[in-house]
């Protein structure tokens, strides 16, 4: 069995890496974008919001998509979505035009939307028949995409490569990558959902009204929210809250970033040693701390141990949010659906209220409120426990 899922499990992997690569690409040349087409920061920020909306149009019908066509299919309609996307915005800034590039922007959060969905629920369906927890690793993978991307877009624009060149370079990687890769993912049968034939029929929507799939996005969202407010806000709290200078600002948020991606490397195995509860509950207990340790440490030093921390912590609640939401295949599409919206909406909605909140009691103040969801998701991370079917299946697989 898992000789035939090694393929998958790769395909995987790098679909994931992709995804993060191509967000990175984008999101570390903003201020390029900003510059070409002469917007101020609150302008930026508006045209930023474009793609999160169309994000989250796409997120809740992801799940309907991918169960009627296939993971394989929905990250191919996803790729060429982000392809047509780039080169729409690529042309909007040749052209100077905000409202071209806002529609890029908008067509390009729908495909990511789908493509994350689909991704998600091809790594859940690829750890459940490797019967170990892989899923971290797999969003170890986006961070280490998004790190390639980051650090492509730094040297791009070092160069002075223009962004829309840099972009159509994107479009054409991710066209032949996006519909290539997924070939190998499981076939289509496997992810068929089954049906009792006794049961009513389900509506689309009856992911949102069940109380464990609700609270495991309630545990998603203080995961969310933590690694969204570090990765936007991290930097400039520190150059602001502690008087560090731009590049130590820079370093806290690459201590950050090293963190997660580390312990999403290593998290698996603890999982399967201590159970998908206890290990998120630790996570989300040391996010706490180090959150709370970043904001109150009287120096740069402190700072950064709670920057560790704080990154050990964010690194495990959304993978494992995902793993949960999937535990029963029958119904997996609808309920990762549901559970990637609510934690892409703390993830996109969430750092700009704190940089408003920010302005009133300064952005490094501001992070404590991160604490009160962080602390809600850690109350209710038990509604993540693993089903009784699944952690039986890996104790004879272990045994």
């Amino acid at each position: 069995m898992q000789s035939n899922v090694n393929p998958a499990m790769w395909a995987t992997f790098g679909i994931f890496g992709l995804n993060g690569l191509v967000f990175a690409s984008w999101a570390a040349r903003i201020p390029s974008a900003s510059d070409a087409l002469g917007l101020s920061d609150g302008q930026t920020g508006a045209l930023l919001l474009v793609a999160a909306i169309g994000s989250l149009i796409s997120l809740p019908l992801a799940g309907g998509i991918a169960a009627r066509i296939g993971t394989a299919n929905t990250v191919r309609v996803g790729g060429i979505a982000a392809t047509v996307a780039a080169l729409t915005i690529a042309g909007g800034l040749i052209l100077a035009s905000v409202p071209v590039s806002a529609v890029g922007l908008f067509i390009f959060g729908l495909g990511i939307g789908l493509w994350d969905v689909a991704q998600n629920l091809e790594g859940a369906d690829v750890e459940r028949r490797l019967m170990r927890t892989i899923m971290p690793k797999f969003h170890a993978a986006f961070s280490g995409g998004a790190f390639i991307g980051a650090m492509a877009g730094a040297g791009l624009a070092a160069l002075g490569v223009d962004l829309s060149t840099h972009l159509i370079g994107v479009a054409v990687l991710v066209l032949v990558v996006a519909l290539w890769i997924p070939r190998y993912f499981l076939p289509e049968h496997a992810h068929a959902e089954k049906h009792d034939d006794h049961a009513a029929p389900r509506s689309r929507f009856a992911a949102w009204t069940e109380p464990r799939t609700l609270l495991i996005g309630l545990v998603v969202l203080g995961a969310a929210l933590t690694e969204g407010a570090a990765n936007d806000w991290v930097a400039k709290a520190s150059v602001d809250g502690l008087g560090t200078s731009e590049a130590v600002g820079a370093l806290m948020f690459g201590i950050f970033v090293a963190s997660m991606t580390l312990f999403r490397f290593v998290g698996g195995g603890l999982i399967d040693r201590y159970g998908r509860v206890r290990v998120l509950q630790f996570s989300l207990a040391a996010s706490l701390v180090g959150l709370v340790l970043f904001v109150l440490a009287p120096n740069v030093y402190l700072a950064a141990v709670g920057a560790v921390l704080w990154g050990t912590g964010a690194a495990l609640g959304f993978p494992m949010g995902m793993s949960a939401a999937a535990d029963d295949p029958r119904h997996a599409a609808a309920r990762v659906s549901v559970v990637s919206t609510v934690g892409y909406m703390a993830f996109l909605a969430g750092p700009p209220l704190l940089g408003f909140l920010g302005d009133q009691v300064g952005i490094r103040n501001a992070l404590l409120a991160v604490g009160v969801a962080v602390l809600a998701s850690f109350l209710v991370a038990p509604a993540a426990a693993e089903r009784p079917t699944q952690a039986s299946e890996r104790s004879r697989a272990e045994s």
